[in-house]
């Protein structure tokens, strides 16, 4: 769109905007009419190990969203010289599950606790095997139950319990609601009712009442929405607390939140059956729409649903780009003590490229552990990041920085070989995003090669999910009541889709293969590990 028109839509309050909390960012992106971003700004911000649980604080939550609404607003002055006081749609978006319990007075009752703590797993059992069906250990109602075997005291004052995308939305609306993708991931859901399901909650409200809390689920969920539904609109208070000048009107319709794997799947355009995605981050997930029931329950795949509440396997993984990230960190420290001038993309690109023109197939018999927390999927309860060689282990750099991509993989191909080789399930496209993507084909040959499938990466790779929440907030002015998300992305959206897809490659597959039986092997070690104890973090 031309810059004119652009100005005329930021001016008559025509934009939409899609905001993310993610586990290392906080984004905010501004679409026009034809889906194109406007605007963005974003904010680094670190959860925190506070007495034993991840967390971020609600203070955070908001001067990050602040800052992001903030640079945001002072590019759309910049580039086009008029003064953002109007949008036409506004969707919040964030890392799923966690728990965020709250009481009667709107305080909330404990630290946030987000998904990557591993502190629920005999809530978790106990939940699988009560509903026949796979609770993993970052939903919602783990934490809630766990609390509950813990026979902490909060509990019988929660009078409300959301997610953090669930939170946010609350503030700015005044409406405790939430997309179904998201809830998904705080209950089981019920596809035919697009609600939570109803003979699961019975079961939960008969074992808390034999354990002595007398709520009732129903009561203390946010309620589900599908994506096009209206949530609601920005309330003077909520306009408030995004633009701290004031400047903001409210009245903006308010799309469902959803969470991080329901954008990913419509920023790359996966929501229909048999597509999927993966997301590459802080985490890793992969999002496969399913066309059939799976055939029984595991452990390492979730089933949650797209944001129009059809089900979705989900392979979640805690662990992925962190470590690559530390050593790149070292790595530049070091670039900048001898006086280089890279910048940090360029170092990744030198580097990562570098893997790819001389590392060996297998990483040289390399070894590591991205591990910076616990990993679900390999039953590792406590994180040791961790780097493994053997005495004719082929140590170079080429092989190290291989090893350490090859390790941001690792869990989600454990995961994802259940869904494939003992499931059957295929998809008729695979698409994968996130910041590892932004140095181009390396980190794509390599995920190709650890599934065995081709992989799609499209253009917006780097940045799909804020902008997948604008356009869940531009679905809401533009539905009325005619397409699916699924038609709606295809016909408006990805006309014309800018991307490039890489086949897996036999030799890469066999040598991914051999590092994974590797890696399998040394996991004992992994949980050893753990018993080193965490040195206190400095302020």
């Amino acid at each position: 769109m031309m810059t004119i028109n652009i100005k005329q839509e930021i001016t008559d309050g025509k934009t939409s905007l899609g905001i993310e909390l993610g586990s290392t960012r906080i984004k905010a992106v501004l679409v026009a009419t034809d889906h194109s971003v406007v605007a963005s700004g974003s904010h680094a911000w670190e959860n925190q190990l506070v007495d034993g649980f991840w967390t971020y604080s609600l203070e955070e939550v908001w001067q990050g969203i602040q800052a992001s609404y903030a640079e945001l607003k002072q590019q759309v002055s910049t580039q086009y010289s008029v003064s953002l006081t109007k949008i036409a749609a506004v969707g919040v978006s964030a890392m799923m599950h966690g728990y965020l319990p709250f009481g009667k007075d709107d305080q909330l009752l404990v630290p946030f606790r987000t998904w990557r703590n591993n502190t629920t797993g005999e809530a978790a059992t106990q939940l699988t095997k009560l509903f026949n069906f796979n609770i993993p250990q970052r939903w919602s109602i783990a934490h809630l139950y766990q609390a509950i075997l813990n026979q902490e005291s909060h509990v019988k004052s929660v009078d409300f319990l959301t997610t953090l995308a669930g939170y946010v939305h609350w503030q700015l609306s005044g409406e405790k609601v939430i997309g179904i993708g998201d809830a998904s991931g705080m209950f089981p859901i019920d596809e035919t009712t697009h609600n939570y399901d109803h003979d699961k909650m019975e079961k939960f409200d008969h074992l808390a009442q034999v354990l002595g809390y007398q709520f009732k689920l129903a009561q203390i969920l946010p309620k589900p929405l599908i994506a096009g539904a209206v949530a609601g609109k920005l309330t003077t208070t909520g306009a408030q607390k995004l633009d701290v000048t004031g400047e903001l009107q409210a009245g903006s319709l308010m799309a469902p939140p959803e969470g991080d794997a329901g954008t990913g799947m419509t920023g790359t355009n996966s929501v229909k059956k048999r597509t999927g995605n993966i997301s590459a981050g802080t985490s890793a997930f992969s999002m496969v729409v399913l066309d059939q029931p799976l055939a029984k329950v595991h452990r390492d795949i979730d089933i949650v649903t797209t944001p129009e509440g059809a089900p979705v396997a989900m392979v979640h993984t805690n662990n992925c780009t962190s470590d690559v990230n530390a050593w790149m960190k070292m790595f530049t420290e070091f670039s900048q003590l001898i006086g280089s001038d890279l910048s940090v993309d360029q170092l990744y690109g030198k580097l990562f490229d570098h893997a790819a023109a001389t590392a060996e197939a297998n990483a040289g018999g390399l070894v590591n552990y991205a591990y910076l927390s616990g990993e679900n999927i390999t039953d590792v309860q406590e994180g040791r990041p961790m780097f493994v060689r053997t005495p004719n282990s082929q140590f170079n750099l080429a092989n190290f920085i291989q090893s350490q991509i090859y390790s941001a993989f690792a869990p989600l191909k454990i995961g994802m070989d259940v869904l494939t080789k003992e499931e059957g399930i295929t998809t008729d496209v695979l698409i994968a995003q996130g910041g590892l993507f932004r140095t181009p084909v390396v980190a794509q040959q390599i995920l190709a090669d650890a599934l065995n499938t081709p992989i799609t990466v499209m253009a917006n790779a780097g940045e799909g999910g804020p902008w997948g929440m604008a356009i869940l907030a531009q679905y809401v002015l533009d539905k009325n009541g005619a397409d699916s998300l699924a038609d709606y992305l295809d016909n408006e959206v990805f006309k014309d889709p800018e991307s490039s897809t890489l086949p897996p490659n036999q030799a890469g597959v066999a040598g991914y293969d051999e590092y994974i039986e590797r890696y399998k092997l040394g996991l004992a070690a992994e949980v050893t590990a753990a018993k080193i104890p965490d040195v206190a973090k400095k302020s």
